[in-house]
């Protein structure tokens, strides 16, 4: 017999009887699983790296499960699931049952491209995804996990040749793409020459030299980094223009620069570190010079955004240093006695805006 009852009805009232109330509706807990399960994205993209798949899919050759799995010596039931996963990451395409790259990986996955990212996948995989296990043990240590600080003295010293490579490759093709958007962002037409503070490989520099006809660099970091930015700069057909110089930062900069670069730098080391290097700076430039420092930033109230937080962490377990907000940035630049100092904000992958100073 059916209930008479609807299921919209009112409930019978009785004097003694109190309604219940409504639980709260429970948030979502997709976030959280998307949060759990984020290095499945990232390891399937490793993997694919690893395996050469989207240099082996360049100029738009398509693949089959089978071709693929005949190619790879894989067996067919994880070959297409390797397929299947990139195609949902959006790292490749499928048409009339073969797989190609998606416009994205043809740029910047496939070996010998101008803008090749697969050094900083490379890095994340072998470097830093051991040292994100140990997070924990950073936090409550205070210290990197990536290296030994017992028999270190920093990230850049005495780090095992093939792990040095794989960070000077990955750091180039980051800095590849940031320096792009940061010359579109920051106008040195205004400058003469350029002085790359820990310049690394030499990337800003070749991108901003492309972009600006008339400016001349110099690539200022240890001897051992300088010589690997001069062959860069050699290949890049730029020997003319941009320059190296070794030595350290902390102990001297080269004079005879308009402007100095900052990029990717005070992020490695602590507030006393920066703010000494940043009054270094202003000594070094002249009248009418400027400082640009470009950095992932952390906005001022220090919630996010999360790039920029996140890369915190990393520096966590890689260096002494974190990433600074631009209240900070701006509080160490006037200290120095620049003057007129202002944020400019661009997106890359490796900076959100670049704080300028000059000087009076």
């Amino acid at each position: 017999m059916a209930s008479q009852l609807s299921r919209t009805a009112p409930p019978a009232k009785h004097a003694n009887v109190q309604p219940i109330a409504a639980a709260p509706e429970l948030p979502s807990a997709v976030p959280l699983m998307a949060l759990s399960t984020g290095f499945w994205a990232f390891k399937t993209l490793a993997a694919a790296h690893e395996l050469d798949l989207f240099s082996r899919l360049a100029g738009g050759a398509g693949i089959t499960v089978a071709g693929l799995a005949e190619a790879l010596g894989l067996h067919p039931r994880p070959a297409e699931m390797l397929l299947t996963g990139c195609a949902a990451l959006g790292l490749l395409e499928k048409t009339d049952g073969r797989y190609r790259n998606t416009p994205l990986t043809e740029a910047y996955l496939v070996r010998g491209k101008p803008y090749y990212f697969g050094g900083f996948v490379q890095m994340a995989d072998k470097r830093l995804y051991a040292g994100w296990g140990r997070l924990t043990e950073a936090l409550r240590t205070n210290r990197p996990t990536t290296w030994d600080p017992a028999v270190q003295s920093s990230l850049f010293d005495g780090e095992d040749p093939t792990m040095l490579a794989l960070f000077w490759e990955a750091m180039h093709s980051l800095s590849t793409m940031t320096a792009r958007k940061l010359g579109e962002a920051v106008d040195f037409g205004h400058f003469r020459r350029l002085l790359d503070i820990g310049g690394g490989s030499g990337a800003y520099d070749i991108e901003l030299c492309k972009q600006y006809g008339a400016l001349r660099a110099t690539v200022f970091d240890l001897p051992h980094v300088a010589a690997i930015a001069a062959g860069k700069i050699a290949e890049a057909g730029l020997t003319d223009r941009i320059e190296t110089a070794g030595g350290s930062f902390f102990e001297q900069l080269p004079k005879d620069h308009d402007v100095h670069l900052l990029s990717m730098i005070l992020h490695d080391w602590d507030e006393a570190k920066n703010r000494a290097l940043l009054r270094r700076s202003f000594e070094a430039l002249p009248s009418g010079g400027a400082v640009v420092i470009s950095e992932l930033l952390v906005n001022d109230e220090k919630t996010g955004p999360a790039p920029a937080a996140l890369m915190s962490l990393n520096m966590l377990i890689e260096t002494e240093g974190r990433n600074y907000t631009p209240a900070e940035y701006s509080a160490w630049l006037e200290e120095a006695g620049f003057r007129h100092v202002e944020t400019v904000w661009f997106d890359a992958p490796a900076a959100s805006g670049a704080v300028i100073g000059r000087k009076p």
